[in-house]
């Protein structure tokens, strides 16, 4: 089923699926008591958004934000080049703002995705979350963990679990008192119960991990 954005970023609902989470894992709930409703966003062009998600991978946000900024002082006479506009850019000069090779190749082949006018069809919000996994990776450079950001961060999206992002993966790992790293299944099964909210349970994890988050009892 397709979720539209509301689901996420209307306030009353987030509340009712932080609700229904709590009822249904009494260990997520004191995630959620603590930290409160996840910031989680919909909207922002999905074009730029992709482009922007490219840039800032595997760097760090400091450095990130210094190649954005001279990426777009490339294109002086737009807030963001048009993707007809990026579709044709000389990779040497999107090198010289500090895109590696393949980035830089990525970017250029999001634009020249998204020139088609075909390319999403009657709309991505009318995608289905498989519908739109496969049409993003479908192009060179886009991969799943993107996608999976992608759906959460640009689309908010309500079920999403991001199969290939360590800090889920170490944040399940340390919900759940595993001895080891799950695998993808596994991963599925334990969390079968946080449908069809696991894009709102995901974000949990992360906390997990990032500010080591002390249970009140251990948890079990």
């Amino acid at each position: 089923m397709n979720s539209g954005l509301k689901e996420l970023t209307d306030k009353i609902s987030m509340k009712a699926a932080c609700m229904e989470l709590s009822q249904s894992d009494a260990k997520l709930k004191q995630l959620i008591d603590v930290f409160g409703p996840p910031d989680i966003r919909s909207g922002g062009n999905p074009y730029e958004a992709l482009v922007r998600s490219i840039i800032s991978q595997q760097i760090s946000w400091k450095a990130a934000r210094a190649i954005r900024e001279r990426f777009l002082a490339l294109f002086p006479d737009a807030e963001f080049p048009a993707p007809r506009v990026l579709a044709k850019a000389d990779i040497l000069k999107l090198r010289q703002a500090g895109l590696s090779q393949r980035k830089a190749e990525y970017v250029v082949g999001v634009a020249q995705a998204f020139s088609d006018p075909d390319f999403l069809g009657d709309g991505i919000e009318k995608m289905s979350d498989t519908e739109v996994s496969k049409k993003l990776t479908s192009i060179r450079g886009v991969g799943q963990w993107t996608a999976d950001m992608f759906m959460i961060f640009t689309l908010a999206r309500p079920d999403i679990l991001p199969l290939n992002d360590q800090g889920i993966i170490n944040g399940i790992q340390l919900f759940f008192n595993l001895d080891q790293s799950p695998h993808s299944e596994e991963m599925f099964k334990l969390t079968e119960h946080w449908k069809p909210y696991r894009s709102i349970a995901s974000w949990y994890m992360w906390k997990v991990v990032d500010d080591d988050f002390k249970w009140e009892d251990e948890p079990t």
